[in-house]
């Protein structure tokens, strides 16, 4: 009996093991508020219904497409994952999990993101989606180890997913949805760049360089945050010039903007981690207050 307990016991924790592995592996929370947006993008076509059920579809498709990069990025990246102590305890390159395992895992969530996108939606937006996930894990991965401009290349897939959602509600590349493209490909440099001077030193480690001018932590990359924080306040006007969102959305973005702003400015300032911590949170406000207002200005 107590064989029987220990041996059901440990086949829990196996399983549970593997499933938090998968998890990592794709970067599920990631994941999620990437998906996120893809959806929102889809609710603001004029013609989706908020109550749509196709929208848990959507929401499958993109988990599955943006894990399948993850994935693919944690594969290419195994070794150097290795040399920084924030990555090195994911599943490869701390041997629980082996790369044929991983691409297993890489190509099955590509198909079913990829057919779902196209039986439930349009073949638009499945291609586009592989087209976001080829540069993510096939130009801008391999990129990071050769200049900063790895960055200005993964902001362009990192911005596709309200696209992608849009493309899903409408069938077309309209100016609606290239809105909402270009208010999140703005926001990915004061984003990514507070990560980038927070984990610098591991980044360096792996021989990344992410920080713009010579790579590393200095005024002229607090003030490129400055400039590109900037242009992301002036790129929430457009969605709300073409009748994307509404004033609500207008507002919070400019409200939790000029915060944004207010992190950047002491980030140019005071040029340290902690400014550029309270800069990356701050950024986090805004992307998460933008996208539900999105949702109540819908409504």
């Amino acid at each position: 009996m107590y064989r029987e307990q220990t041996a059901s016991l440990s086949l829990s924790e196996a399983i549970l093991g593997k499933a938090k592995d998968y998890l990592q592996l794709t970067k599920f929370t990631l994941s999620f508020l990437v998906v996120f947006s893809c959806v929102v993008g889809y609710l603001m076509v004029p013609q989706v219904n908020m109550g749509s059920a196709k929208v848990l579809l959507l929401f499958i498709a993109g988990i599955c497409i943006t894990g399948a990069a993850n994935a693919f990025n944690q594969l290419m990246e195994r070794d150097t994952d290795a040399l920084m102590r924030r990555t090195a305890g994911r599943p490869l390159p701390a041997g629980r999990m082996q790369p044929a395992e991983a691409l297993t895992v890489a190509l099955v969530l590509t198909f079913t993101g990829l057919i779902l996108l196209s039986v439930y939606f349009n073949p638009l937006s499945a291609w586009v989606s592989l087209l976001s996930l080829c540069l993510y894990a096939f130009v801008y991965t391999p990129w990071k180890r050769w200049n900063s401009l790895a960055v200005f290349v993964g902001a362009f897939p990192g911005a596709l997913p309200p696209l992608i959602g849009w493309i899903a509600g409408s069938g077309t590349l309209s100016a609606g949805g290239w809105s909402l493209f270009l208010l999140q490909f703005f926001w990915q440099f004061p984003h990514f760049w507070a990560i980038a001077w927070i984990a610098h030193d591991d980044y360096q480690r792996a021989g990344f360089r992410l920080l713009p001018g010579n790579g590393t932590r200095n005024a002229y990359v607090a003030m490129q945050v400055l400039s590109f924080t900037i242009l992301l306040i002036m790129a929430g006007f457009l969605p709300y010039l073409l009748h994307v969102y509404g004033s609500f959305a207008l507002s919070a973005g400019l409200l939790t903007g000029a915060y944004l702003l207010y992190r950047a400015w002491k980030l140019v300032e005071k040029c340290d981690a902690a400014s550029a911590r309270q800069l990356m949170f701050a950024a986090y406000i805004y992307f998460i207050a933008v996208q539900l207002a999105m949702l109540i200005d819908k409504i």
